[in-house]
C-alpha cells in the first residue's frame, strides 16, 4: 500500500469510527494531511472539546493526549504511538514541586502546559508559550516559580521584570542544542533571513532572534511576513511545512539537530493502525487526577 492509498483509507476509517484525529505541527506532512486539526498542543486539546466525534487520536506526545482527555473527559482519547513522550514534560514530577512548594509557600506555581497531568495537579497556573508573559503579568502575586523550563521562564521574566521569577533547571533537550554560533553560522549562510526562534531556545539565542514566538506565532509570522527568506529556530519540521505553504519563500532550520525523536516516533503506519483498532493506546486518567489538573488549565483559560 503507498502512502496516498494509505492517507485514503486513513480517512474513510475515521469518518466510519467517528474519530477525530488531531496532529502538532511536528509531525510529518503525510499525517497532517489525514488529520481534522493541527497546530500547537493546548490549540489542538480546545478544538478536541468542538469536535463533534466520540473518539479522538492525538499525532503528538503523551501530555498532549493527557490535556486532550482533561479537557474532553467524556471522549475517548489514544495516543497513536504510546512511546512518544516528552522529556521535558517529564523530568520534573510531583513530589519535587511539593517540596518546592513547601519551601517557598508564597510563591505561585505557573506550570508550562509541557508537563505531566499529574505534576499539573500541584500547580496553581498553566501556561503556553504564547500565553505565558501575559498570564504572568495578570497573576496578583509578585513571586512566581515557573516550571519546568527555565528557557521559557527566562524570556518570560525579561519581560515581566516586576515580577520576582523563580526557575529550576529543566527544558527541551531540543532547543537547547542550538548555540549562539549556530546563529553565526547560520546568519553568515543566509545573511538576507530573518531569523525566527522558539522562547525554549537559550537565552543567547533569543536575544539575537527577529522574531520570538510559538510555533504558531513563528508559523503565522512567516506566512505572513513581506519577507523571502527565514531562518527556523524550532523543530525542524516546521522549515519543510512553511516550504509547502509559502513555495515563492525560502526557509532554512537554524540547525540540523533540531529534530525531536518523540514526535517522529510516530509515523503513517501508527496512524492508520490505530484507526483500524489495533494500535495505539487509550489514555486513561482516574477522576481526582483529572479534577485537579483541570484547575490549573482553568485559570489559564480564564486569565488568558
Amino acid at each position: 500500500m503507498n502512502i496516498c492509498d494509505l492517507q485514503k483509507e486513513i480517512l474513510r476509517l475515521k469518518k466510519e469510527k467517528d474519530l477525530c484525529i488531531l496532529a502538532h505541527s511536528y509531525q510529518a506532512k503525510e499525517i497532517l494531511e489525514v488529520a481534522d486539526y493541527t497546530g500547537d498542543s493546548f490549540q489542538l486539546s480546545v478544538m478536541a472539546t468542538k469536535a463533534p466525534q466520540k473518539n479522538v487520536l492525538m499525532c503528538g506526545v503523551r501530555f498532549m493526549a493527557e490535556t486532550v482527555k482533561i479537557l474532553s473527559p467524556e471522549k475517548t482519547v489514544y495516543l497513536s504511538n504510546p512511546v512518544a513522550g516528552c522529556p521535558m514534560a517529564e523530568q520534573m514530577d510531583k513530589t519535587l514541586i511539593e517540596s518546592v512548594k513547601a519551601a517557598n509557600p508564597d510563591y505561585t506555581v505557573v506550570a508550562y502546559i509541557n508537563t505531566t497531568s499529574e505534576l499539573k495537579t500541584v500547580c496553581d497556573v498553566c501556561v503556553t508559550s504564547s500565553s505565558a508573559v501575559k498570564i504572568v503579568k495578570k497573576l496578583p502575586s509578585d513571586n512566581i516559580l515557573f516550571i519546568p523550563d527555565c528557557n521559557l521562564g527566562s524570556f518570560v521574566a525579561k519581560q515581566v521584570p516586576e515580577k520576582n521569577i523563580k526557575l529550576l533547571q529543566g527544558g527541551c533537550p531540543i532547543h537547547v542544542r542550538v548555540s549562539a554560533k549556530d546563529v553565526e553560522k547560520t546568519r553568515a549562510l543566509y545573511p538576507n533571513a530573518k531569523l525566527l526562534v522558539h522562547p525554549e531556545c537559550t537565552p543567547d539565542v533569543v536575544e539575537k532572534a527577529d522574531f520570538i514566538g510559538s510555533t504558531s506565532a513563528i508559523m503565522d509570522y512567516a506566512v505572513k511576513s513581506d519577507e523571502k527568506e527565514f531562518i527556523i529556530g524550532t523543530e525542524i519540521s516546521i522549515a519543510e511545512h512553511l516550504s509547502f505553504a509559502c513555495p515563492d519563500k525560502r526557509f532554512y532550520p537554524l540547525s540540523k539537530d533540531l529534530i525531536c525523536s518523540n514526535m517522529k516516533s510516530t509515523t503513517l503506519m501508527d496512524v492508520y493502525h490505530s484507526v483500524c483498532g489495533n494500535g495505539g493506546e487509550e489514555i486513561t486518567l482516574d477522576d481526582d487526577t483529572m479534577s485537579k489538573a483541570r484547575k490549573c488549565i482553568d485559570r489559564m483559560i480564564e486569565l488568558g
